[in-house]
């Protein structure tokens, strides 16, 4: 969809009718955007606006903004019309200027619609529910699909990054939840927009590569500070709540996309995938899907394997209905979050829940992990289970501790 020039012509008009005369304000426009006063006599007052006005909208890019001189240039401009005109005219440039960035902003997003669809790619993913039959656990599998795209980190490593469909859902766990806590009530409904997160937990093979070659935002990255090493495809981990933003924010200046940390309403959200029961699999857990302490039993479950160790990302080949792998167990996951104690209070529109500075690098106390470790029993692993303690300090470092990243949707680069 172009911009019409019909409301632009209108504005053209409109000033060129009342600031023809206008000396002062003629001499300013051109001082503004750089015209040498020597030679500003010479350029007729109606063709200049004739071009200036229409260049100015035409600069704006598909991501609704200019640079940052021309967008000052244009707030000078706006302020000197202001002062030069009448009340009835400002009314009326006001209007037709609301009218074009309207138009203008229908424009934009179209073009990001456009940009962002054409950016993604589908793939094929299996998904399984448990049901316990006889003391045994009867796995289900099903096949899906999902859109996502790859990201390009340094030196060919991927990171894969699937589309989280929009929706609402209602966040914590029930008192009849077994093994529930106070910390995950009151359940309460949440909204959450479209948004892209990692399929896996960052791995230790694409952290090295962020670490390792991209420059320093505020801190420095131990580009190998993994305890469980021998394949890349191991999800990294030792590393702390600031290590995490700072991965974030190099891999945002790299790819220009914005990435951060999940808050916690996202992470729980694309977690269950809109289910409802304990885990994404149904009522209960097994060894044979996730990477837990599998010595204890959840519901109608069995005993299985306890690993010690951590599991490379993706090997129990079955993921959430949305496509995400290994939301239960095998790491304990970083949220973006402040801890509070239960949800009296919390965001109903899934953004981050913070007690005061935003400031990410500066954030001080204790923040909270999701989704279970290798070294935790299956309670630790449900869907709405909350984790702080000590384990939680920013600062600290835990081999059963990693992350995973999200990014908006919208404009993907």
């Amino acid at each position: 969809m172009a911009i019409s020039g019909n409301l632009t012509n209108k504005l053209v008009s409109l000033l060129q009718r009342h600031l023809r005369d206008k000396n002062e304000c003629k001499s300013k426009l051109f001082l503004l955007f750089g015209v040498n006063s020597s030679i500003s006599n010479q350029i007729n007052w109606d063709t200049a606006l004739s071009n200036i006005i229409p260049d100015l909208i035409d600069r704006l890019d598909a991501y609704g903004t200019m640079p940052n001189s021309e967008n000052i240039a244009l707030c000078e401009f706006l302020k000197l019309i202001s002062e030069s005109v009448g009340a009835d005219v400002q009314i009326e440039i006001s209007k037709l200027s609301q009218l074009i960035i309207q138009e203008k902003q229908a424009d934009i997003n179209t073009r990001q619609q456009q940009n962002f669809a054409s950016k993604l790619s589908v793939f094929n993913f299996e998904t399984a529910k448990l049901y316990v039959k006889n003391q045994s656990v009867i796995s289900y599998k099903e096949s899906k699909q999902a859109n996502y795209f790859v990201e390009d980190l340094p030196y060919g490593v991927k990171l894969e990054m699937v589309e989280i469909p929009g929706g609402t859902f209602w966040m914590g766990a029930s008192n009849k939840e077994q093994d529930s806590s106070d910390s995950e009530r009151p359940i309460h409904e949440v909204t959450v927009p479209t948004f892209f997160m990692g399929k896996y937990t960052i791995t230790q093979e694409q952290w090295e590569k962020v670490a390792g070659f991209l420059p320093k935002i505020n801190r420095y990255l131990e580009p190998k500070p993994s305890r469980f090493k021998g394949h890349d495809r191991l999800p990294v981990e030792s590393i702390s709540w600031y290590d995490a933003v700072e991965f974030c924010d190099r891999l945002s200046q790299y790819t220009r996309n914005s990435y951060r940390l999940p808050s916690e309403a996202e992470w729980e959200y694309a977690c269950r995938a809109g289910t409802t029961t304990p885990f994404h699999f149904g009522e209960t857990i097994t060894s044979e899907l996730a990477n837990y302490n599998a010595t204890k039993t959840y519901g109608a479950g069995v005993k299985g394997t306890y690993r010690k160790e951590t599991t490379e990302v993706g090997s129990f080949k079955v993921a959430n209905a949305f496509g995400l792998y290994d939301m239960h167990g095998n790491l304990w996951e970083w949220c973006l979050d402040d801890w509070h104690s239960n949800y009296e209070g919390a965001p109903t529109d899934s953004s981050a829940w913070f007690n005061d500075n935003n400031n990410l690098s500066q954030k001080q106390g204790i923040a909270l992990l999701r989704g279970g470790s290798w070294i935790v029993v299956p309670n630790g692993c449900r869907s709405a289970s909350r984790l702080y303690l000590y384990w939680a300090v920013r600062d600290y470092v835990f081999s059963f501790v990693g992350f995973r990243v999200v990014c908006a949707a919208g404009n993907i680069f």
